[in-house]
């Protein structure tokens, strides 16, 4: 569940996890490098405070904070695999369940709370805009009750 949060309050990809290390988790910040860029990925208190206990709990002493009992950082087709099968008891139906869809929460999250779609970008890491707008896209009922409620605005 650690690492299901990790990636929802920061938005990092799931490659991107080996870069959660102990040093970056004291500092609040890591440093990311991915597709040739790189960017600041902030650890808010709530969350430092969260993998502070893990790396007390575990013992972790340096390095990064989530790897497979071999030692490697964890990948994606192994939180894929994880995920699928919490899925076996949460009634979620496993086909819509994908480490990346936590990314879209953040980003979904953020924009509508924020709508800073600039922003949003430069915490992604994505240096076209075009890019970020997948993330922030309405589903059909969402634009639908939006603008019931501008109709109704506009109609009164």
């Amino acid at each position: 569940s650690l690492i299901l949060q990790t990636i929802c309050c920061t938005g990092i990809r799931v490659s991107e996890l080996q870069s959660i290390t102990v040093d970056s988790v004291y500092n609040g910040r890591a440093t990311v490098t991915s597709k040739n860029k790189t960017r600041i990925v902030f650890i808010t208190e709530p969350l430092q405070k969260l993998l502070k206990k893990h790396i007390t709990d575990q013992k972790i002493r340096s390095g990064p904070l989530f790897l497979t009992p071999n030692g490697k950082p964890i990948d994606r087709s192994t939180l894929w695999r994880k995920m699928k099968k919490l899925c076996k008891y949460t009634n979620i139906y496993p086909d819509k369940v994908f480490p990346h869809n936590l990314r879209h929460l953040f980003a979904k999250t953020f924009y509508s709370t924020e709508k800073d779609i600039i922003r949003l970008a430069d915490l992604l890491g994505h240096s076209n805009i075009n890019t970020t707008r997948i993330y922030t896209a309405e589903t059909e009922f969402g634009q639908i009750h939006k603008l019931k409620q501008i109709q109704n605005i506009l109609a009164t």
